[in-house]
């Protein structure tokens, strides 16, 4: 079975990030939650991303705020695919700061980057990865978005009344 980790740079983190782990767990999808700042415990990032593949994690969301290193420095030290989740935080320039941070990596350390506070689109995403190898993932995805048709077509219909 996959498994997805959801880190974030602090507890403050968590209200946004808790899209992703909930939209994660829909899809039945084993979920890692951890706390792991680039800036305030740098020894325990750098474990976590040497030895999260050794751990049977698939993919890693890392969702940061500020200056947003977290997703970028993880990249750096995981051979997992990283999603990175801008997050609005008190001392964020409107967000921006944290998606030019995530968005902008050099060549050879990708983060796929989702939209500021986007942590559902993370979640749907890791499904998507992990469902290019998982039917059983894959069918859930495609019943999810299934869903979304159906809620544009029954919304489309009233408006229409």
């Amino acid at each position: 079975m996959s498994k997805v980790a959801v880190i974030m740079g602090s507890t403050s983190d968590l209200p946004v990030m808790q899209d992703a782990i909930d939209i994660l767990k829909g899809f039945d999808i084993e979920v890692e939650v951890d706390i792991v700042s680039a800036h305030r415990t740098p020894e325990k990032m750098f474990d976590f991303g040497k030895n999260a593949h050794d751990r049977g994690i698939s993919v890693i969301i890392a969702g940061a705020g500020g200056a947003a290193h977290l997703p970028g420095m993880i990249a750096s030290l995981s051979p997992l695919p990283v999603i990175g989740v801008p997050v609005k935080s008190s001392n964020s320039i409107d967000g921006w700061d944290s998606v030019l941070s995530i968005l902008q990596m050099p060549g050879g350390v990708p983060v796929a980057t989702v939209a500021l506070n986007g942590a559902k689109n993370a979640g749907i995403l890791a499904a998507q990865i992990i469902g290019s190898g998982d039917k059983c993932v894959l069918d859930k995805v495609l019943v999810y978005k299934e869903g979304l048709k159906a809620k544009v077509i029954e919304g489309a219909k009233n408006v229409k009344k």
